[in-house]
């Protein structure tokens, strides 16, 4: 699963990485983005590409209120077609979340908590993680009142190199496949060809600071490289000691 997740980098930046318009407003630098907080995401419409923001966390457009938001943050690629809180969305509201890396947790040979290790691209350029958008609005509600944009992630078996520390990770998209992603004309067979595991290559991990493990923390600090007290081996970082 993706559970959080750093975006940091200036909406002008990110608008410019995806030749997306920017977002009416921008969100202020996040290094511990939490469900049911706000995040950007990218999406194709009748006047082009354009970055938005969004509630992190699907509210299925039937649902009564916002409550199942923070338990329908991510989306298995595997049944994302069929299931009724995805099914809509996924044939005509998809979209991307940009984000500059994400956090798992993985447990240490005799160490009594989980440790945390920050996952990005090898040169640190954003991550196109694919997602689905929903427009909600409160039951018996003026019609054309205020509504939320909410979002959610997609994910697929891990790869070799996440397998280490879970056995999921979120669906990553390359330029080339973003348009296809979007667009909601694009057929159902070239989409699920787009939800796979990524190379083994396209993703590295360091070990981090357990003060990730609070959404009270947020600063650059959290994505520093640590070495942590318990011995154990995380692949292409060596021995962590």
């Amino acid at each position: 699963m993706c559970g959080r997740f750093v975006s940091a980098t200036p909406a002008a930046a990110i608008a410019d990485y995806f030749d997306a318009l920017p977002p009416e407003h921008e969100l202020a630098p996040n290094y511990n983005v939490a469900p049911t907080t706000e995040v950007y995401v990218v999406g194709e419409g009748t006047t082009g590409r354009r970055l938005r923001v969004m509630h992190w966390g699907l509210v299925p457009p039937w649902a009564k209120d916002q409550s199942g938001a923070s338990r329908l943050i991510n989306a298995r690629s595997e049944t994302v077609a069929v299931k009724p809180s995805f099914r809509s969305a996924f044939r005509r509201r998809r979209c991307i979340i940009p984000v500059d890396g994400f956090y798992e947790w993985t447990t240490m040979p005799g160490a009594s908590r989980k440790q945390p290790v920050f996952i990005h691209s090898p040169d640190g350029s954003p991550l196109a993680l694919a997602a689905l958008w929903e427009f909600w609005r409160p039951p018996d509600s003026d019609p054309d009142g205020p509504g939320l944009y909410s979002c959610c992630i997609l994910t697929c078996p891990a790869n070799h190199t996440i397998s280490a520390v879970h056995d999921r990770m979120p669906v990553l998209l390359q330029r080339s496949d973003w348009t296809t992603w979007m667009c909601s004309d694009s057929d159902d067979a070239d989409l699920h060809d787009l939800m796979i595991s990524a190379a083994d290559d396209a993703l590295v991990l360091h070990p981090v600071s357990t003060s990730v493990n609070s959404t009270r923390n947020n600063g650059p600090e959290l994505m520093v490289q640590v070495d942590p007290e318990p011995i154990g081996e995380i692949p292409g970082q060596g021995q962590l000691l």
